[in-house]
């Protein structure tokens, strides 16, 4: 069971649920024909694409749920504890991601036999809930890689969710794909696909995602494999996405496109088996040596064991050892976990909450009116439209570049995790202003440094989170916070943007030239600057914190 249960399958197994799991970011696919079967009006189709972004964002069950069903052993416990009851055993990780599959399965099958006449139109508001029902289940799968993923490397937590938030932002990008190779011009097929593809998905892979003890530092290694890869396949879907637009493929094209993106997806798992091989070779020979030396020291060490199993060696505590365990007692008391209400009592939380508003919603404002704001500007419908396609790239970038320069800086430097986010809200600044000032060219910029900051919020946020509150009650605090992503997007993009875009527009409500957007893209860069203001105080005031507990947090996790 080793070469299948093991830390390196389940991350294999997590970048594939993640790749599938994206489903509410293709609503762009579906919607024309949502609408002409439902007889909807723009209105009613806006109202059920507003729940469905909030089924998007509302992770807060999924949290709950994660919380209540995988067994927490705290970060200070010797490797190799125990499991403290059966549970373990039938409990985990896998009972969130059963719970995604059923509502992705339930509520993409129910818009699906609605729209191709299964059954009759819906009243709008039971329409609405099944579509937060289907976006919803995206949370659960979410959540479960993200917090699985850091409890079982938290030595690199923004590595790994970094690589987790990545893949999730380049899964819409990957449905695209196989809806253009096998179901173009089928949107009512493409719908049935979402119903089954992320819960076949699921179901095949959840049972590989358990929380195992990882210590030491030879597995970064192992991780930096992971991202060569993840690197390969970002800039595989750039090019591909470049060539779709300016060459019309054949349909062998297609098909050649699909089999090599699915063979990249499918390439971690390779990894994952040369990591268990050379952990397992290196740990038959320093057993062996070290079963000598036991008989007199009475010591072993630990690579890894997966929570519930009865471990096979462990360290005993001997005079140094229970040094150890004195120090470890004392850094498990300086950072004990806080749950969600003493989180939400704190000022860390609210600042963050802040930060997540500008940080998130000037970031979909942007991706939002991409389209308007190209076309008052005179860029080519193409032009809009590879710069809308990039966007997951820069999405991505941010997400997963966001993630590791975090752990380079704080492995290398020392320096706490705001500080970067408060580099990011520099650079969407800047973004911000470019895009303001409407010169030509100003698309292929702005654009750019907002997608990158965006992104990387989104894999700081749940990892300072992690840091600052724990890792217990992680997945219901950092969804809790991220319920900041559509309140932003509704004051900034709507409030903002589209009312002084509103003002702006003729009879027709178009608006053509640099003043449709100039004014409200510098009152954001203005909040953005607020905002950053706002995470430099967060930075001061975790910066004793970072110092004496989290870095030393991090070499307890290197031993």
């Amino acid at each position: 069971m080793g070469w299948v249960a093991n830390p390196w399958t389940a991350v294999a197994a997590a970048i594939l649920i993640q790749s599938s799991c994206g489903a509410s970011y293709t609503f762009s696919i579906y919607s024309a024909v949502l609408k002409s079967t439902q007889g909807y009006d723009q209105s009613t189709l806006d109202t059920v694409s507003v729940f469905k972004d909030i089924g998007a964002s509302f992770g807060v069950l999924s949290g709950l749920l994660y919380t209540a069903v995988v067994p927490y052993t705290h970060r200070s416990a010797l490797p190799g504890s125990p499991s403290k009851s059966k549970w373990t055993s039938l409990a985990g990780p896998w009972v969130v991601l059963a719970a995604g599959a059923i509502q992705f399965f339930l509520g993409y099958l129910f818009i699906w036999a609605s729209v191709v006449g299964l059954i009759s139109p819906p009243p709008v508001p039971v329409m609405s809930f099944f579509a937060w029902l289907a976006a919803n289940g995206q949370t659960f799968l979410n959540t479960t890689n993200v917090v699985t993923g850091l409890r079982n490397f938290p030595g690199y937590s923004g590595t790994i969710i970094g690589m987790m938030k990545g893949f999730l932002g380049l899964s819409g990008a990957i449905l695209i794909q196989i809806y253009h190779t096998f179901f173009d011009g089928e949107p009512s097929t493409f719908l049935l696909m979402l119903a089954l593809f992320p819960s076949l998905i699921c179901v095949l892979f959840m049972f590989l995602l358990r929380i195992y003890e990882v210590y030491g530092t030879d597995y970064k290694k192992h991780l930096d494999s992971f991202s060569v890869v993840t690197v390969i396949i970002v800039s595989y879907l750039v090019f591909i996405i470049i060539l779709q637009n300016l060459v019309r493929l054949p349909y062998w094209g297609w098909m050649l496109e699909f089999v090599i993106l699915m063979v990249l997806l499918a390439s971690p798992f390779g990894i994952a088996f040369k990591a268990h091989w050379e952990e397992s070779q290196k740990f038959s020979q320093s057993y062996s040596i070290e079963r000598g030396s036991s008989t007199i020291k009475g010591t072993t060490s630990s690579s890894y064991s997966a929570s519930g199993d009865q471990v096979e060696y462990h360290e005993l505590p001997s005079d140094e050892g229970q040094a150890q365990v004195s120090s470890d007692e004392k850094l498990a008391h300086e950072e004990e976990d806080k749950s969600p209400l003493q989180a939400i009592c704190t000022l860390e939380f609210w600042m963050l909450f802040v930060i997540m508003i500008s940080g998130l919603g000037s970031g979909l404002a942007t991706i939002n009116n991409m389209n308007q704001i190209g076309q008052s500007l005179g860029y080519s419908t193409m032009e809009i439209t590879n710069m809308v396609s990039l966007w997951s790239m820069w999405n991505f970038l941010g997400r997963f570049g966001g993630g590791h320069i975090s752990d380079y800086i704080m492995h290398r430097k020392g320096w706490p995790r705001p500080l970067l986010m408060t580099a990011t809200l520099g650079m969407m600044v800047i973004g911000h202003i470019i895009i303001a000032c409407g010169f030509r060219g100003n698309l292929y910029l702005g654009p750019v440094l907002v997608g990158i900051g965006y992104g990387a919020h989104w894999s700081l946020m749940p990892t300072i989170t992690s840091e600052i509150f724990g890792v217990k009650h992680m997945g219901t605090i950092f969804n809790t916070i991220a319920a900041a992503s559509p309140l932003g997007s509704y004051i900034l993009s709507v409030k903002v943007v589209g009312y002084i875009y509103d003002k702006q527009a003729d009879e027709d409500n178009f608006c053509f030239g640099t003043g449709c957007f100039m004014s409200s893209y510098f009152i954001l860069a203005g909040v953005t600057f607020l905002t950053l203001l706002v995470a430099l105080v967060l930075y001061f005031r975790t910066q004793r914190f970072y110092k004496q507990v989290v870095l030393r947090r991090l070499k307890h996790y290197a031993r």
